[in-house]
């Protein structure tokens, strides 16, 4: 199955005003034409679990959007990523929202809407996978999401032998937590991250960052002098925040940082992991917030895809449309071919 070169459908059934409205119309089929026209082999499809479940665990009839998506992606020769965005307890935005870590009766309800999704999905194995939940966050998380993933797959494996199945680690699916995975005696696993260094970079006047100012913009490659000025004055709350030199700095150090060689340092330890234990490893979400400078944007992308496409790791974009990255937003117009063409 390729999982090569792929795109989120962020927003549409995942961090949304759920309503039939926005459903029928934030993609439609003519997307999935599109996409494919663009040489992508697949999308990945985020759902939340409110799409199909009321909050008591009924099932709703929120299925046949997950239907319409499948059979689109078939008509279209497009393989196809169903990705857990958010389910009962947990919700990766939301500090408040971490039951599901505290709580085994949460973890069930978990557990049983992959047997849901596995009953009714699992026979579209030629062109769909399973991801089990989209980026756990707190380190400390780590055990009892470890010890999920493999009752998870258990449960699914009861049902369907061999449709490929993706995790990814604490932290956000960071590059660095994907070693703390547990090793699944499972040929048909797929080890996930999510790349968004420098995150400076990548989402630069990000609303949604606790006190980066809607103003700041920085240039790519990033110039130590740009950094230094940044995080001793408009940044040094982010700086702070972030827990100084290692976590601006994402651990790897400052030369690494604002260097182009970025994402050979970020994946060193995991492609290492990976060669010692066999592993498939694959980028789920990457991509810059369409506040960047349009030509900073295309060396970000042709950097980050050229060491994806040397050690062969699949990959979907963040994401199609709007959600503040959208790469076939009007805004990107005159540059959507350069990002696309090596992704």
């Amino acid at each position: 199955m390729k999982l090569k070169k792929g795109i989120n459908l962020g927003g549409w059934l995942s961090q949304c005003e759920p309503s039939i409205e926005h459903y029928e119309t934030f993609i439609v089929e003519s997307d999935f034409k599109k996409i494919k026209d663009k040489g992508f082999d697949h999308v990945r499809v985020p759902v939340d679990y409110n799409l199909v479940e009321e909050e008591d665990g009924t099932y709703t009839d929120g299925f046949k959007y997950i239907d319409r998506a499948i059979s689109w992606a078939k008509k279209y020769d497009l393989n196809m990523i169903l990705d857990l965005h958010e389910t009962y307890g947990f919700v990766f935005d939301d500090e408040t929202k971490v039951a599901f870590f505290n709580d085994r009766s949460v973890r069930e309800r978990f557990f049983k809407l992959w047997e849901e999704f596995s009953n009714r999905y699992a026979k579209y194995k030629d062109m769909l996978v399973f991801e089990l939940l989209n980026e756990v966050t707190k380190e400390e998380f780590g055990p009892i999401w470890n010890e999920a993933i493999i009752e998870a797959i258990s449960r699914i494996r009861k049902i369907d032998k061999d449709i490929l199945i993706i995790f990814g680690g604490t932290r956000n699916n960071s590059i660095t937590d994907l070693v703390k995975l547990p090793l699944v005696n499972d040929k048909n696993v797929i080890y996930t991250f999510h790349c968004y260094e420098p995150l400076i970079f990548t989402h630069q006047g990000a609303y949604w960052i606790k006190n980066m100012p809607l103003d700041f913009r920085i240039d790519y490659p990033l110039k130590k002098e740009d950094v230094v000025k940044a995080k001793n004055g408009v940044l040094k709350k982010v700086y702070e925040q972030w827990g100084g030199e290692e976590g601006f700095y994402f651990g790897i150090g400052e030369d690494a940082y604002i260097s182009r060689n970025i994402f050979e340092v970020l994946l060193k330890d995991t492609l290492e992991f990976a060669k010692k234990n066999n592993l498939t490893l694959y980028c789920g979400e990457y991509g810059v917030i369409n506040l960047a400078d349009k030509e900073a944007k295309v060396r970000w992308y042709e950097d980050i895809h050229k060491v994806l496409e040397k050690y062969n790791i699949g990959r979907a974009l963040w994401s199609y449309k709007e959600m503040d990255y959208g790469v076939f937003d009007p805004e990107n117009a005159s540059v959507l071919d350069k990002i696309v063409e090596n992704a």
